[in-house]
């Protein structure tokens, strides 16, 4: 993850709350479809369509909570695509527009930059800082706590990281929503904005198909209903609609510790400077709180 101040440490933890639903957020405001109808819509959707594709994800209960701790998938943001960058800033460098970095960060550590959110339908300008930085926050689209009752808790620490940091999986959204949604699936939160449902729904099942996470009936049946206004809705991240996904090659250096005493053990090791995400980060070696560790 990237340096925590208080605000920042809210977006790492985002996901440990139970869902509250927002008042036009119900997945079933309207009534989702039941098991029959639900089946017949799927059944006679395209079959490139994530209508389709929800008809080869495993309907299975909620296994328990039990164990859950953000930790399971991995210390926080990582570089897992090794582009030098954490992937809570590769995310907002994302989906934010007009994006400022701070200097001597290699064009990393986004420092403001304007959102279009898909959630609320607002513009959202994000500003680094205390104060400001979970205005923005980086949604899990399948949170964690909800993968971990539906698979995850089978997952190696290398595929529960790679998960936790996939990019089909993220978006930068309001944050006070995000914090309403808490680890609430379909079935019991949607985006306020309804033109976005289809999207977000599609890219759950996305997901769901390229880990091998399970679906709940209520859960499956919500997706249908959304997903039945718009049955030529594709799946993004160029996911197919195999009956099982394969496992995603684990986080690169998950298995491999690196330690470090001081930053002098960095540059020797040469490492310097060291940003967060990086194998060995200790947010000891950050004393500006950039992100960024043994710099000078």
């Amino acid at each position: 993850m990237e340096t925590e101040t208080a605000a920042d440490a809210a977006v790492v933890e985002q996901e440990t709350a139970e869902a509250t639903l927002p008042p036009d957020g119900l997945a079933t405001a309207g009534g989702a479809l039941d098991d029959e109808s639900a089946d017949a819509a799927i059944g006679g959707a395209a079959p490139t369509s994530a209508l389709a594709a929800l008809a080869t994800l495993e309907v299975k209960g909620r296994a328990p909570r039990t164990g859950y701790d953000r930790e399971q998938f991995g210390s926080g943001w990582v570089d897992t695509d090794r582009n030098g960058c954490d992937t809570r800033n590769d995310v907002l460098a994302r989906d934010l527009t007009g994006e400022t970095f701070k200097p001597g960060t290699r064009d990393c550590v986004v420092l403001t930059g304007t959102l279009a959110d898909p959630y609320s339908g607002r513009t959202i300008e994000f500003r680094r800082g205390q104060d400001t930085s979970d205005d923005v926050q980086i949604d899990h689209v399948v949170a964690l706590s909800d993968a971990w009752q539906k698979g995850a808790q089978q997952w190696d620490a290398g595929r529960r990281t790679a998960f936790a940091n996939d990019p089909l999986n993220l978006l930068a959204v309001d944050g006070p929503l995000n914090m309403q949604k808490g680890d609430g699936d379909a079935a019991t939160w949607l985006p306020p904005t309804t033109s976005f449902r289809c999207t977000y729904v599609a890219r759950q099942i996305a997901v769901k198909i390229r880990y091998g996470a399970w679906v709940t009936a209520a859960e499956k049946n919500t997706m249908a209903t959304v997903l039945s206004s718009c049955p030529a809705e594709p799946l993004p991240g160029g996911e197919a609609a195999p009956a099982s996904a394969p496992a995603p090659a684990p986080a690169p250096d998950a298995a491999v510790p690196v330690s470090f005493a001081d930053c002098a053990a960095v540059r020797a090791a040469g490492a310097a400077p060291i940003r967060t995400g990086d194998p060995g980060w200790e947010q000891k070696f950050d004393g500006d709180g950039d992100g960024v560790g043994c710099d000078s």
